[in-house]
């Protein structure tokens, strides 16, 4: 199909591929062959369709006479199931039916027996009549053309971080004749432009869900027509994006999250939160963060003394409602345990831990080493296995504890003491087994110890 060209960065919306949808319009419609007599045993949920203990050859005769025509029958082998005996393409064609409040075959659900059947009837015949084009539907997609990357650009960071000079990744040259201090690593010129990086384009899967399309629906990644009455394909849950199942398998890894579809920051996944608004890091670990160490770091038991949990709730249900623009003043919240625990709070419900389940089992390994120099090594190895979402919000956080434990002697809160409070937060072993979680902790502590006292090395 060709495609229209940009002129001007506008857009041109393709001729969408219509040859599915008129195929829709030409598949068989329902035919319900309805029971004379009155059934005794018929299930309150099934209708005049229903023809009860008759055998399949009784079944096909019956429907023989027009095509989409269909009964229901009480297996004769299996007492107390029911089949849909269907007519399509000169035979009957029989399913085993199910229902839990909603008639359904397969992944699919439906109000009524009729709308089973006129869903059944359409997929059959698409599926008989396009088996080769379906197949053939990802091959040249739309998509890397015109689509979804071209109208879902980022918006400009709502937060203009403070501007340096850019610099290009890798070592920086190195003069002749130059000093120590000229030869800077990409390590020590990463902790200087940390705060002054505009936001990463950081790479999110789709979030894929299925869903039942209201009124023609086109795919959005091959713009073929999407079959059916219901569940036609697949809707992104973060960014809208609408494609068929088998499309969904071969788009690229770019969600954009739209913040119209991810509706609350807490419990919500973390690189899914940061590209919906467009930060380096959530925003409730940056407000949090900000608000306790304006207040002060003295605070004794900082991150151990608990507040009061109704009003961390109440911070969570602001930060929900009202994102950045939720207040956590001192004038909001006087007790600074409670911003701390708010903060808590957000990591503990993460739908994945900060240390992710797939890199959990490499950072309790880590923990397990004596060596302090193979132990760095290890975690520094380690840190590769995070999403950079994830990578980015552990070195802001450790940084923070880090400037929290220079205050020891006044908040008495050592390494060892947050190790002790953020251990179980940030690392979640995967899986149920609770022996194995409790014979962790002492790793969990042991690594966030480790990253905390040797963040500037780490990271």
């Amino acid at each position: 199909m060709a495609l229209n060209v940009f002129d001007h960065d506008e857009y041109r919306p393709p001729v969408w591929k219509s040859y599915l949808y008129q195929l829709q319009q030409e598949a068989p419609h329902p035919r319900r062959l309805t029971c004379t007599c009155e059934v005794e045993t018929r299930p309150k949920y099934y209708g005049r369709e229903y023809h009860g203990m008759i055998s399949r050859e009784e079944a096909d005769q019956s429907l023989s006479q027009a095509e989409g025509s269909y009964l229901i029958r009480e297996s004769q082998r299996q007492p107390g199931t029911y089949t849909l005996a269907l007519r399509f393409g000169n035979q009957t064609r029989n399913f085993r039916l199910y229902h839990d409040g909603k008639h359904f075959v397969g992944e699919k659900r439906f109000e009524s027996i009729h709308d089973l059947v006129t869903d059944g009837l359409i997929t059959l015949y698409i599926e008989t009549k396009a088996a080769e084009y379906i197949a053939k539907m990802t091959i040249n997609p739309i998509y890397e053309h015109v689509g979804y990357t071209t109208l879902n650009q980022e918006p400009t960071l709502k937060k203009l971080l403070p501007q340096s000079p850019e610099a290009p990744d890798g070592p920086v040259p190195v003069k002749e004749d130059g000093s120590a201090e000229e030869r800077l690593t990409s390590l020590v010129r990463r902790a200087t432009l940390r705060e002054s990086d505009l936001a990463p384009k950081y790479e999110k899967i789709h979030n894929f869900k299925v869903h039942t399309f209201r009124g023609p629906h086109w795919c959005e990644y091959c713009a073929n027509f999407m079959w059916g009455l219901i569940a036609q394909g697949v809707k992104c849950a973060d960014c809208g994006l609408n494609v068929h199942k088998q499309c969904s398998k071969v788009v690229p890894n770019d969600c954009q999250p739209d913040l119209r579809h991810v509706k609350k920051v807490y419990s919500c996944d973390l690189t899914t939160l940061v590209k919906a608004h467009n930060t380096k890091r959530p925003m409730v670990v940056d407000m949090c963060i900000q608000e306790i160490e304006a207040r002060g770091l003295q605070s004794e038991g900082l991150y151990r003394i608990s507040g009061f949990s109704e009003l961390i709730e109440d911070v969570k249900l602001h930060f929900d409602r009202d994102g950045e623009k939720a207040d956590i003043s001192s004038n909001a919240y006087e007790d600074l345990n409670i911003i701390t625990g708010a903060l808590k709070l957000y990591f503990r419900e993460l739908p994945i831990p900060l240390i992710t389940y797939d890199a959990y089992p490499h950072f309790v390994e880590t923990g397990k080493i004596t060596d302090t120099e193979k132990r760095l090594e290890s975690l520094h190895e380690a840190l590769k296995l995070l999403p950079p979402a994830h990578c980015e919000t552990l070195r802001y956080l450790m940084g923070h504890l880090k400037r929290v434990t220079e205050y020891e002697k006044d908040n008495l809160m050592t390494s060892e003491n947050l190790g002790i409070v953020f251990g179980p937060t940030l690392m979640r072993a995967p899986g149920l087994d609770a022996m194995m979680a409790l014979n962790d902790i002492r790793y969990q502590r042991l690594v966030i110890e480790t990253l905390i006292r040797n963040e500037d090395v780490l990271f």
